[in-house]
């Protein structure tokens, strides 16, 4: 996984990963953002559809083992699973190819994002630290929000805490596109859907839970079999924008179901593990391309500096 070449973008990661830590106050060795989770092992096999699509090994592959990470927002590592601020939940998936080689597919759980580019993420960011709660209005945030119209959608949108990690929609924002053994092209935005159903508390009800019971519901589900997702792939329609993850195409597109993942167990040293693993969103991997979405490259980089950091630390 190498860094970007641009030193602008670079620049602009570093400052994301600082100003992520200052706010939060992340102790060393954990993420400035998603610092709470858990890694399961399990196994992807992927539908016959996803080999039509895409020539891409997990897709093709009779089985492929994978991690999954569930995680909760923020760079607070012992943030209450009850706390509105730990929503959007994170969903992150490694598919295991081979020694040293994998491809990913990361997710959160809402289908829009404030941003659409590092700088404006800075920004954002930014604005979040220099407006307190007794600062004049309108605060650096509000006047923000007024500006950008898909920060203040991200804002608004629902994000209810689960009833389990294993009943949340999860949403990969990127588009990417995939190929065929044909060469033909297919832009797609990936989605996991829970066998299980969506299941989520009110605010009311989730209030009075253990501040870790997300963790403690994967123990009792896991003992009870595996937690199953569907990964599946919304396509892009000629003229769909995909390079703006702020920008969502329309529900009438059609989805492809790419196959299914079964969860088993919580990964020994699932914490150390976290610790040393860094997710990436380029794909890497021949049948799957990254979109020219600017985001991709810019989460790249600031995954690698916090990954590099958390391994130092």
């Amino acid at each position: 996984m190498p860094f970007p070449d641009d030193p602008a973008l670079m620049k602009t990661a570093g400052d994301l990963v600082a100003k992520l830590k200052e706010i939060f106050q992340t102790p060393p060795g954990f993420r400035p953002a998603h610092a709470k989770g858990e890694i399961l092992s399990g196994t992807f096999t992927p539908t016959a559809e996803a080999s039509k699509i895409s020539k891409a090994p997990h897709f093709n592959n009779t089985s492929t083992p994978i991690w999954a990470r569930f995680s909760n927002s923020t760079g607070l590592p012992a943030i209450p699973d009850t706390d509105g601020n730990a929503d959007p939940r994170g969903m992150a998936v490694r598919f295991i190819l081979g020694d040293h080689i994998h491809t990913d597919v990361i997710g959160h759980s809402t289908p829009f994002f404030p941003v659409n580019k590092g700088e404006d993420f800075l920004a954002l960011l930014q604005a979040i630290s220099t407006s307190p709660p007794d600062a004049p209005h309108p605060t650096p945030i509000e006047t923000f929000l007024g500006s950008h119209p898909a920060a203040l959608a991200f804002v608004s949108a629902p994000k209810p805490a689960p009833i389990s990690y294993g009943t949340e929609q999860y949403w990969g924002i990127n588009a990417y596109k995939l190929i065929a053994e044909d060469g033909k092209e297919t832009f797609i935005r990936y989605q996991f859907i829970p066998d299980a159903g969506v299941s989520t508390f009110t605010a009311d009800e989730v209030k009075d839970k253990d501040p870790n019971f997300l963790h403690q519901e994967l123990e009792e589900r896991l003992s009870k079999g595996a937690i199953g997702f569907k990964l599946v792939a919304q396509v892009a329609a000629e003229g769909d924008q995909v390079n703006d993850a702020t920008v969502h195409w329309p529900e009438d597109r059609p989805i492809v179901e790419l196959g299914s993942l079964k969860l088993e167990k919580v990964l020994e040293d699932s914490a150390k593990v976290a610790k040393v693993t860094i997710f990436d969103p380029i794909p890497r991997v021949s049948g799957v391309e990254a979109s020219e979405d600017p985001l991709l490259e810019m989460r790249a980089a600031l995954y690698l500096i916090s990954g590099k950091e958390r391994r130092a630390a």
